[in-house]
């Protein structure tokens, strides 16, 4: 069998279809290339409308079969039925503790996230997801926290998915058209840019795999729906990341630097 060319991947995402819309290309391109992928999503739980339209539009990445903590989302409490606390309300300990047994369950190379900005629109549970997966890709290596979620495993790099104040493009007007936020962060964040446009065609079939979200006008994957298709290829045809710090990094014994 032969090695994969591409290191394995993790996602960690706040909703169904974050996975797709953020990183549905790099996802793609990495399974393609013989690479293990899975998507952890942080809300939406399994019982819910949206938990089988996450399974197919995986299914179309690659990435296995759905992971999901369970929390509701902070903005439809029908998310997660007989009041399951929001994930912004979950005490910490235990989102981090739940998203390490995964880390350390699926062993990935590295972890993609949400940025500290919460993606454009600044949704709080993709500010609430960037925070526990920082905590939990540093947690999932070291043996004395979380004793029962598993083997130690320590990723070898995290990457927030981001967008560039030059990146924005036709997002702009297109979130402005329907009065939501535009959270962009200055280029020399972006530290990775990558041309997605080979597998474009599968990550829209994957972000029209979240039918609920398709059928409505507000939603990303609505919007997008309803734009040419060569628009639409130019919006989703590159995926911008900013490389984080995943456990030690070598550096001067003697002196700290920046």
């Amino acid at each position: 069998m032969n090695e994969p060319s591409l290191p394995s991947l993790m996602g960690v995402f706040a909703h169904p279809d974050d996975e797709s819309l953020l990183a549905g290309g790099v996802l793609a391109q990495h399974h393609a290339a013989g690479a293990r992928t899975a998507v952890v999503t942080a809300t939406w739980a399994p019982t819910s409308h949206r938990a089988p339209e996450l399974a197919d539009a995986l299914d179309v990445l690659g990435a296995v079969a759905p992971r999901l903590l369970g929390y509701a989302d902070a903005r439809n409490p029908a998310s997660a039925p007989d009041g399951t606390v929001r994930l912004v309300d979950a005490p910490l300990d235990e989102a981090v503790g739940r998203l390490v047994a995964h880390i350390r369950d699926v062993r990935p190379d590295i972890v993609i996230g949400h940025d500290a900005m919460g993606q454009l629109t600044g949704h709080p549970d993709h500010r609430r997801a960037h925070q526990i997966t920082l905590l939990a890709v540093e947690a999932a290596g070291l043996p004395h926290l979380y004793p029962d979620a598993g083997e130690p495993w320590q990723p070898a790099a995290l990457y927030a998915a981001t967008h560039p104040d030059s990146g924005v493009g036709q997002l702009g007007p297109l979130l402005q058209r329907v009065g939501k936020s535009l959270l962009s962060v200055p280029d020399a964040y972006v530290t990775t840019t990558v041309d997605v446009s080979p597998w474009a065609a599968v990550k829209w079939k994957a972000t029209g795999a979240h039918r609920s979200e398709v059928a409505r006008e507000r939603p990303l994957p609505g919007l997008l729906a309803r734009l040419p298709a060569p628009e639409r290829s130019e919006i989703s045809g590159t995926e911008y990341f900013t490389r984080l710090s995943a456990g030690p990094a070598p550096g001067s014994p003697d002196e700290l630097k920046g």
